[in-house]
């Protein structure tokens, strides 16, 4: 198994368990979200609670299914199987990056740790978006490798959340920093994590096996 098929895997795997944690946390266990509603220390803009669940509820389901678009369109098989639907897919997960965007929006100014991780999640929104409409930009003017760049790039901040939670999670149970504090620090460690993931693929996976599919050399992808 060469290094794209294990990253593929790694990946893939790491989605479904966190798609799994998402709907067993927020559909099931505690679907009021009255765990993370308590770690909402602003009182001065207290959220309309129903309406902000709703909201949250779309969020989730619609960047879980970001997530599976992505894992598929990566599927060189996929692509060469059905490239119809990789396309439909990649307006499909465009959809779901506005949506999640969007909602994202809505939630950011009651966001744990106040203003600076609301400005953080409403400048992460935008950047993944123009991440996401320029990778098609790409692929519309057959620019097949900047396309695939930019679509690593975007894929990347499908696990914002993941991520932040894995952060988060580490310094407060970890190292007993106040929640609030490990949730603001995990949400720029996340940032700064995801497009340092991105480029090491794009400058160690996809640029080599660019490199030699370009000079002939067999590179077995998924």
């Amino acid at each position: 198994m060469n290094k794209n098929k294990k990253l593929y895997g790694v990946v893939a795997i790491a989605a479904f368990v966190f798609i799994f944690y998402i709907v067993y946390m927020y559909f099931f266990r505690d679907p009021n979200a009255s765990a993370f509603l308590s770690t909402k220390t602003d009182t001065r803009r207290p959220p309309d609670v129903e309406a902000w669940l709703k909201v949250m509820r779309v969020h989730a389901i619609l960047a879980c299914i970001a997530m599976v678009l992505g894992i598929v369109n990566f599927s060189k098989r996929f692509l060469r199987k059905f490239r119809t639907w990789h396309r439909i897919n990649g307006y499909l997960y465009l959809l779901c990056v506005v949506v999640v965007a969007v909602t994202s929006g809505y939630m950011a100014p009651y966001s744990t740790g106040g203003r600076i991780t609301s400005i953080a999640f409403n400048l992460l929104s935008m950047v993944w978006l123009a991440m996401t409409i320029a990778a098609i930009v790409k692929i519309k003017k057959k620019q097949i490798v900047r396309h695939q760049k930019w679509a690593v790039r975007s894929f990347a901040f499908c696990f914002t959340n993941m991520f932040i939670h894995l952060y988060t999670s580490i310094l407060h149970y970890g190292f007993g920093v106040p929640y609030v504090d490990s949730y603001t620090v995990g949400i720029f460690a996340t940032i700064a994590t995801l497009f340092l993931l991105a480029e090491y693929v794009i400058r160690n996976i996809l640029e080599l096996h660019t490199h030699n599919a370009s000079t002939g050399i067999n590179s077995n992808v998924h």
